[in-house]
């Protein structure tokens, strides 16, 4: 058990914006001594949302932040022990490389021998000794990521804040500062709190990794435990790559998808709707007489170190990687052991939302009159001469106190790029390949968002209007 304490805790923090829109939701975080955090996620999650409340660039509209267990939530940046460091560096050009790191030791006044010390050490921490004459643009960009990290580390801070730090630079320089980052984290010993949208990063550097998306927490744990059991959909697609299936169980860690009856290790009761996710890595092609299921192969791509196969099975797309080729055309068998299939409880992505109910007893969403009557809805109503709503009883029914809503499961939504067609309009925020679908979460217009299931492929960002058939619709009533 990790008995250190917790120099930083978010308790649930929220940032909405003039505009409605909530950035972040609900959020709640402890962070330890000494630790490297990783905030991990797809643009626009609320990760850097969140490191900024963290540093005081932005305050929370909800929740509060303890520091060593004393509260900083309104506390200006100057006055937090945090530095951050930006995916643009932010230098000085018209100061040397040691000006550059001593900004802030001078804006402190401190003795001029002193902060020869401690710039020196800040140098030999990011392997820069003898550049503190060069001028910043005489770098490379690796070399300008490092004198921007010796200049918020110079500092002595708690907690370093990173975010993007990385972003700007080649694959290789990349993957070289991130093992230095990891190192420097050794040596200083203090906080680490970075936030990237690289999977690889995350897996590679942390200690624990906190999963974003729409504002909220998706999962927090080690990188092991979040490459191996992912807690839903999301983070098992988002972290690394991997095959999801919708399913069920079939009895006593028996679990049937994509055609075939899989033995697993997860014990979940017979009858269950499931999601099974499984690594490329750990599917195993063999000749189709061995295989739990079989198929074809439609694609054969070499990637270095491993072949990328592409297998056919009915409606199905399942993708291995192998260290041996496979021909287009060829028929395989696959075969997975039961300790490489993650099981999870599938989740309910019913689209629910309320109808409004009209002056004249017409039920209405996004300004549009739907077909559905409220007397079909309600129960044992009627409507008399006057246009009034009775019920059971012959009394009068107060629209205002009643609530209708409206569900539609999201393979009965169908997709248009004819955006005004749609009963409501909105964009692609995240897409998910299930094997025989995509699994979509459109955020609308109303700032409420949709999942659609869709067997052809839209791209993240589209704008799209979505039909949703009334007769598809099912109705409840509130009071």
């Amino acid at each position: 058990m990790d008995k250190r304490t917790n120099i930083i805790e978010l308790k649930h923090i929220t940032k909405t914006y003039e505009d409605g829109f909530s950035a972040v939701t609900d959020f709640n975080l402890e962070v330890k001594q000494g630790e490297f955090i990783t905030f991990l996620g797809p643009s626009g999650c609320g990760k850097t949302t969140t490191l900024r409340m963290i540093a005081g660039f932005d305050i929370p509209t909800e929740g509060e932040i303890l520091l060593n267990g004393e509260p900083i939530t309104s506390l200006p940046p100057n006055k937090r022990p945090i530095n951050t460091v930006f995916q643009r560096y932010a230098l000085f050009p018209h100061m040397n490389i040691f000006d550059n790191i001593a900004f802030g030791l001078k804006q402190r006044k401190m003795p001029k021998r002193l902060i020869e010390k401690k710039v020196k050490k800040a140098l030999e921490l990011v392997d820069l000794e003898g550049f503190e004459n060069r001028k910043t643009d005489t770098l490379s960009g690796g070399q300008q990521q490092r004198v921007a990290i010796a200049r918020a580390v110079v500092n002595e801070p708690q907690i370093l804040l990173l975010d993007e730090p990385l972003g700007a630079l080649d694959l290789k320089m990349r993957k070289e500062m991130q093992l230095e980052l990891k190192e420097m984290h050794r040596e200083l010993g203090i906080t680490f709190i970075y936030v990237t949208h690289d999977q690889e990063e995350a897996l590679t550097m942390s200690d624990k990794i906190v999963v974003m998306s729409e504002g909220k927490m998706q999962q927090i744990g080690t990188p092991e435990d979040i490459y191996n059991e992912p807690i839903n959909a999301f983070v098992a697609d988002f972290i690394g790559d991997s095959n999801i299936f919708n399913g069920i169980m079939t009895g006593k860690l028996k679990a049937r998808f994509c055609g075939g009856e899989f033995v697993c290790v997860d014990d979940v009761e017979e009858g269950t709707h499931i999601t099974a996710v499984v690594r490329p890595e750990d599917v195993l092609l063999t000749s189709p007489d061995r295989g739990i299921i079989r198929g074809i192969v439609t694609s054969v791509i070499f990637k270095g170190m491993h072949y990328e196969i592409i297998v056919e099975s009915g409606k199905n797309e399942i993708v291995a990687q192998s260290v041996n080729s496979a021909s287009v055309g060829e028929r395989v068998g696959v075969v997975v052991e039961p300790d490489n299939i993650h099981i999870m409880i599938a989740e309910d992505h019913t689209n629910i939302f309320k109808a409004e109910i009209n002056k004249n007893y017409e039920l209405e969403y996004n300004g549009r009159i739907l077909n559905a009557r409220i007397t079909d809805i309600i129960k044992g109503s009627r409507m008399d001469e006057d246009g009034t709503l009775l019920d059971v009883n012959g009394l009068e029914i107060d629209r205002q106190k009643i609530r209708v809503m409206a569900s539609i499961q999201p393979q009965d939504i169908r997709m248009t790029d004819e955006i005004e067609e749609g009963l409501v309009q909105g964009y692609i925020s995240n897409l998910i390949y299930k094997g025989d679908h995509y699994s979509y979460v459109i955020h609308t217009d109303l700032e409420q968002d949709f999942v659609v299931d869709d067997e052809y492929l839209w791209n993240m960002e589209d704008q799209v209007g979505l039909l949703m058939p009334e007769e598809k619709m099912n109705f409840t009533v509130k009071r």
